[in-house]
C-alpha cells in the first residue's frame, strides 16, 4: 500500500498532521493501547500482529477529526466498509484491517499520551486553514 494515497485521503479533508512515528511497538505499550480488548480471544493474535513489524502512529488535528477520521477509515471489519475508505480499499481480514482511529475524543488524548511526548506534538497553522475553517 502506498502510504501517500491513505495521507492523500486524510489531508482532502483539511486535517493537519500534528506528529508522525514510525515505532517497533513494545508488547507493554500494546497492552496499554489496546487495553479493552485484552480479554478477547482474538487479542493475542492482534499483539503479535502489531509487533510483527513497524506501527507508523499519526496525530491529526481539525473539526471533528475523530468522528471524521473514523469515517475515512472505514467500518472495523473490512468486508463492510465502504469503497473510497481506507479498509474498504486496501484491507479483506478484520484481522488485518490496516489501520486503528481513536473511538472518541477522551481514547484519543489517551492514546496520543501513549505514543507521544508533549513536545513531539507540533503547532503550525497551515496556509490553507483560513480558506477551509470559518
Amino acid at each position: 500500500m502506498s502510504s501517500e494515497q491513505t495521507f492523500i485521503a486524510i489531508k482532502s479533508r483539511g486535517f493537519k498532521l500534528v506528529a508522525i512515528k514510525l515505532a517497533n511497538p513494545s508488547e507493554e505499550l500494546l497492552r496499554e493501547h489496546y487495553f479493552d480488548l485484552q480479554e478477547k480471544p482474538f487479542f493475542p493474535g492482534l499483539l503479535s500482529y502489531m509487533r510483527s513489524g513497524p506501527v507508523l502512529a499519526t496525530v491529526w488535528e481539525g473539526k471533528d477529526v475523530v468522528k471524521q477520521g473514523r469515517a475515512i477509515l472505514g467500518a472495523t471489519n473490512p468486508l463492510q466498509s465502504a469503497p473510497g475508505t481506507i479498509r474498504g480499499d486496501y484491507a479483506i481480514d478484520v484481522g488485518r484491517n490496516v489501520a486503528h482511529g481513536s473511538d472518541s475524543v477522551e481514547s484519543a488524548q489517551k492514546e496520543i499520551a501513549l505514543w507521544f511526548k508533549k513536545e513531539e506534538l507540533v503547532q503550525y497553522t497551515p496556509a490553507l486553514h483560513a480558506w477551509i475553517y470559518e
